[in-house]
């Protein structure tokens, strides 16, 4: 290439680095990631009533050597996330074309919201069919399962689907921070970290206090990022 043409085209390598500068500010344009983290806060406080209230199913009891061990299935809790998953993530959906329409930006969520509904559909199904049998065959087995056995039940919960979600957001957006949130979120929701808080409440509130801290820290993120993106606006 001669200095003519190249003068005349443009220096390749600044065109190169404006149109990475450009692609940078379209994806940043395109983020409100604190909505999916604060819609989905509310729906994770919302199941709290559901299993308080609701009324589970125990069913197809099997004699072991320390008791028994039975099917046991929430139907007012498991529908209430399907219900409530499901209209949280059209919620997001219209949000972020809203956002996207106002800055003259395409939309990148479908991906994300389709993830997280499938998610959602495959979940329910498997907690209603009794997934927990098929993963673990002896049944003597689920009275003490492994560790890992505990996290990949805690990660097929709406709360772990939650997580497994916000991974593909993060990859969509190309944004490390989200995926360092997720990652967190993943932690807490499969550890799980609830300092002992609750474990002697009756009334069936155990489910409360893990709920109040998973969407706590969905809650908190939300604001975070909600708070950088403003300050980021004013730079």
């Amino acid at each position: 290439m001669t200095s003519e043409a190249v003068h005349a085209g443009g220096d390749p390598r600044r065109l190169l680095a404006d149109a990475r500068d450009l692609a940078r500010r379209v994806r940043l344009a395109q983020r409100v990631t604190w909505l999916p983290l604060g819609v989905l806060a509310l729906v994770t406080f919302g199941a709290i009533p559901a299993y308080r209230y609701g009324h589970p199913v125990v069913s197809n009891c099997e004699a072991v050597e320390a008791g028994q061990v039975c099917k046991f299935w929430e139907p007012a809790a498991q529908f209430y996330w399907l219900a409530a998953v499901v209209l949280a993530y059209v919620v997001i959906a219209g949000g972020y074309l809203r956002v996207a329409r106002a800055r003259g930006v395409d939309a990148r969520v479908l991906p994300y919201v389709l993830t997280g509904v499938a998610l959602s559909v495959v979940m329910f199904a498997a907690i209603a069919a009794g997934a927990g049998a098929w993963i673990v065959r002896d049944p003597q087995a689920l009275l003490d399962p492994s560790t890992f056995v505990q996290v990949l039940f805690r990660l097929l919960t709406p709360t772990g689907g939650i997580g497994l979600a916000l991974l593909v957001l993060a990859w969509l957006e190309r944004h490390v921070a989200l995926l360092l949130f997720a990652l967190g979120y993943l932690a807490v929701v499969l550890v799980p970290i609830n300092l002992g808080w609750g474990v002697h409440w009756s009334g069936r509130w155990e489910d409360a206090p893990m709920l109040v801290i998973s969407g706590g820290v969905l809650l908190l993120g939300s604001a975070g990022f909600a708070l950088a993106q403003r300050l980021r606006r004013t730079w």
